[in-house]
C-alpha cells in the first residue's frame, strides 16, 4: 500500500461511522484488532469488542459525528496513520459500561488515532485526547478548579492526603522482613 491508500481508507472508515455502518467499519480492522479509547473501560480486543463499544457509544450519542482535520499523516512505510479529528455528540441515552446516565448536553472536542496497519487492515487504534474538555461539556461543570480558590484547595488537600498514604505503604513494604516493629521505623 502507498500513503495515498492508507489515508484513503482512513477517510473511509471515517464516513463508515458516521454513516453508522458497523459492516463496513469492521471490514476494515483484522479479526485481532485492539482499540484503546480513553471513553473505555479497558482495551477492545478483537471485532466482537470493537462492536460492542460501537454500538454503545452509537447508541448513547446518537447524533455522534467524527470529522477528520487535515492533514492526515502516514509513515513512510505505511504502517501508522496519524488521523486528527474533531467529535461532537450530544447524550442522550446511558453509554454502558460503566452506565452513565444521559446527560442531553453536547460535546465537542478533537483529538488523535493511530492507526496501525497490517496490510490494508487496521490491526490497532490509539485513540488520543484530553478527557476534560468533554467531561466537562457533558456534566456543564468545571473540572478544573480556579487558581486559590476552595475547590483548589480541596484538590490539593485531597492530592497530599494520597500521597502520604503511598508513601507510608512505600515505606512499610521495603521496611517489612528486618525484624524491626513498623511502629518503632516510623518514628525514625
Amino acid at each position: 500500500m502507498n500513503a495515498d491508500e492508507v489515508a484513503a481508507i482512513a477517510m473511509e472508515i471515517v464516513e463508515a461511522w458516521n454513516a453508522r455502518d458497523l459492516d463496513r467499519v469492521l471490514g476494515f480492522l483484522t479479526d485481532d484488532v485492539e482499540w484503546n479509547d480513553p471513553a473505555m473501560q479497558s482495551p477492545a480486543k478483537g471485532k466482537i469488542a470493537v462492536e460492542s463499544f460501537t454500538q454503545s457509544l452509537l447508541r448513547a450519542f446518537p447524533d455522534f459525528v467524527y470529522t477528520i482535520r487535515d492533514p492526515v499523516c502516514v509513515a513512510a512505510d505505511c504502517s501508522l496513520c496519524a488521523v486528527p479529528w474533531r467529535i461532537s455528540g450530544t447524550h442522550s441515552d446511558y453509554f454502558d459500561p460503566p452506565g452513565f446516565a444521559p446527560t442531553n448536553r453536547q460535546a465537542v472536542f478533537e483529538g488523535v488515532d493511530l492507526l496501525e496497519f497490517r496490510g490494508s487492515q487496521v490491526s490497532r487504534i490509539e485513540t488520543l485526547f484530553d478527557v476534560i474538555p468533554p467531561a466537562e461539556q457533558l456534566l456543564g461543570i468545571s473540572l478544573r478548579p480556579p487558581a486559590g480558590g476552595f475547590r483548589e484547595k480541596c484538590v490539593v488537600a485531597i492530592q497530599r492526603l494520597f500521597a502520604l498514604v503511598a508513601r507510608t505503604a512505600q515505606r512499610s513494604s521495603s521496611r517489612k522482613g528486618t525484624g524491626e516493629p513498623l511502629s518503632s521505623r516510623e518514628h525514625s
